[in-house]
């Protein structure tokens, strides 16, 4: 029986979408399951899981106004990886230096276009990695940017304090 399209969603600022799935950012910069100089796709599961991985990384204080929503499907019959919790250190959330090497070891094994991983800021939901080297990359349905506004409620009760 044939697996299910998953479909995956990422948020970033509209001057980057046209090269949200390369993986250059997290090679420039590195992340918290790659070393900086591994190309990774970050995505997570919902939009709305979407939105919490990158709020907790924004100024609480100022809503950015230049932010897209980006969908894309996996392939139909791409085999889904996935690490547990229970795979990892009690508090892998805390030390980034695990969760790299197992991402950077992923990368270079090439085993799986995406990865499911644990979300740290909503635990029992999943963030997918895609490797953006592996040779199925090309069979990602990316869809059009869509414009995405966060709610200024977020952003007003931090800045009324």
């Amino acid at each position: 029986m044939p697996l299910e399209p998953t479909m995956i969603w990422r948020l970033c600022r509209a001057v980057h979408a046209a090269g949200a799935f390369s993986g250059e950012g997290a090679r420039r910069y590195g992340g918290r399951w790659n070393s900086r100089g591994v190309p990774m796709v970050y995505c997570s599961s919902s939009l709305a899981l979407a939105a919490v991985e990158l709020f907790v990384h924004l100024d609480p204080t100022q809503a950015p106004s230049d932010m897209v929503a980006i969908s894309a499907t996996l392939p139909e019959d791409e085999p889904s990886r996935a690490i547990a919790q229970d795979e990892l250190p009690p508090d892998w959330w805390a030390n980034p230096a695990e969760t790299r090497a197992l991402g950077d070891a992923w990368i270079r094994e090439g085993s799986s276009l995406s990865l499911r991983v644990p979300s740290v800021p909503i635990r029992a939901e999943w963030n997918v990695l895609v490797n953006p080297l592996h040779p199925r990359m090309a069979e990602v349905r990316i869809d059009p940017p869509q414009p995405f506004v966060f709610d200024a409620r977020m952003f007003e009760r931090v800045a009324k304090k």
